[in-house]
């Protein structure tokens, strides 16, 4: 299946490009999201009357998650959580939990944006989680988990 990007999907192209996709992943996460089109003549007319609005709207999601990144520079996630004797948390801590404490802090994060490479945090100590901002700003965020007293 061939699509048109409208907006720059990550591991894919950039807007405008023209590719090849498997038919599921077009049918079923690139058109309902909005982020391609079916690569006929038609839309490929409607793409490139619409390309300057697509551009500037791709570069204001650019500049308002280089922003977002400015913000979290320097800043350090202190959370707090019911632990055993050794360290090892009573549950763990995950995306969702990321993403609540960082709005409590005044910071816009959805949990969709947290990345966590080992998986759930389970012990006590520092760690570093990833937040995707947009396709081109990843920012590494250290999380300090400590236990409650």
């Amino acid at each position: 299946m061939e699509v048109i990007l409208l907006q720059k999907v990550a591991n894919l192209g950039n807007i405008g490009d023209k590719v090849k996709v498997k038919p599921g992943y077009g049918r079923n996460y690139l058109l309902p999201q909005g982020k391609a089109a079916v690569a006929t003549a038609a839309n490929l007319k409607k793409f490139e009357e619409r390309r300057a609005e697509l551009e500037k709207l791709a570069a204001d999601e650019l500049a308002s998650a280089t922003l977002r990144a400015g913000q979290l520079e320097n800043f350090r996630l202190s959370l707090t959580a019911k632990a055993g004797g050794e360290g090892k948390l009573f549950g763990s801590i995950g995306t969702a939990d990321i993403a609540e404490a960082l709005s409590k802090a005044g910071i816009r994060i959805e949990r969709s944006e947290v990345r966590l490479h080992s998986g759930p945090i389970r012990v006590v100590g520092e760690h570093h989680v990833k937040l995707h901002l947009h396709t081109d700003v990843v920012i590494d965020l250290p999380v300090d988990v400590a236990a409650e007293e």
